[in-house]
């Protein structure tokens, strides 16, 4: 056996293995690179701190983080990581949504979505009908 094909075999193993590992657990989304990216950057950051307690909290709170994507990574708890996901990416669309606003009912908390820039308006709650007042 030449040293090309044990060294495909080798991998082959090792990619088996690794799918028999992460069967049934969550894997990756956008909220575990974002924190992972977080991580990251922060170290990074640390690296150019001349002040040894800064640095050493900027690397700290980056290795939680980075320990925390891994945690989340390799998580058998799939729908509590998929919700999590699910609420950071409304946030995240939120933040990029300029055409609208976004108000709770104070009946029911049900979010509601409006257009900006029509002044005063009355809202009503599609979920219990409850009607209130907002400027957007």
């Amino acid at each position: 056996m030449k040293f090309g094909e044990w060294l495909r075999n080798l991998g082959g193993k090792i990619s088996a293995g690794m799918q028999r590992f992460m069967a049934g657990r969550y894997g990756t989304d956008k909220l575990n690179l974002w924190i992972l990216g977080a991580g990251v950057v922060l170290c990074l950051i640390a690296m150019f701190v001349s002040n040894t307690t800064v640095c050493l909290v900027l690397t700290l709170v980056s290795y939680g983080l980075m320990i925390w994507a891994l945690f989340r990574c390799m998580s058998r708890n799939t729908y509590k990581r998929y919700r999590e996901n699910q609420r950071f990416s409304r946030f995240f669309e939120r933040i990029k949504d300029r055409e609208h606003r976004y108000y709770t009912c104070p009946k029911c908390r049900q979010p509601v979505r409006v257009p900006r820039g029509k002044g005063k308006i009355s809202i009503r709650c599609p979920k219990c009908g409850e009607k209130f007042t907002k400027k957007t």
